[in-house]
């Protein structure tokens, strides 16, 4: 997934605040992973950029990944991914843009 303008994209590249560097954990023990430094990223309805836009995320944004899904292959700043990590009920965001220290799966698969 390259960066895209808002109408098809799932991501706009704009100079912003960098985004925290460390992965969080919550008190209810959910980790959280940090959205690529300087990213707006697209939350979408399914794995791919052909699913509608839920929503933005604004800069700095750190993310729970719930599963993760195959789907459409994408580039961002973290590689070149077909993974889509669930950060919510229905929504997703490509892995390729989501500091998880992995380019393989870090959490269990979607049903």
């Amino acid at each position: 997934m390259g960066v895209e303008d808002n109408t098809a994209g799932t991501v706009t590249a704009d100079a912003g605040p960098a985004a925290a560097e460390e992965v969080t954990t919550l008190a209810a023990g959910t980790v959280v992973y940090p959205i690529a430094p300087g990213y707006r990223v697209n939350v979408r309805r399914g794995p791919g950029t052909q699913y509608g836009i839920v929503r933005t995320l604004p800069y700095g944004m750190s993310v729970p990944v719930y599963c993760q899904k195959p789907g459409e292959r994408v580039s961002g700043p973290y590689g070149t991914s077909n993974l889509w990590d669930n950060i919510a009920n229905g929504q997703f965001v490509s892995d390729a843009y989501v500091k998880t220290g992995s380019d393989g799966y870090i959490a269990p698969r979607c049903d």
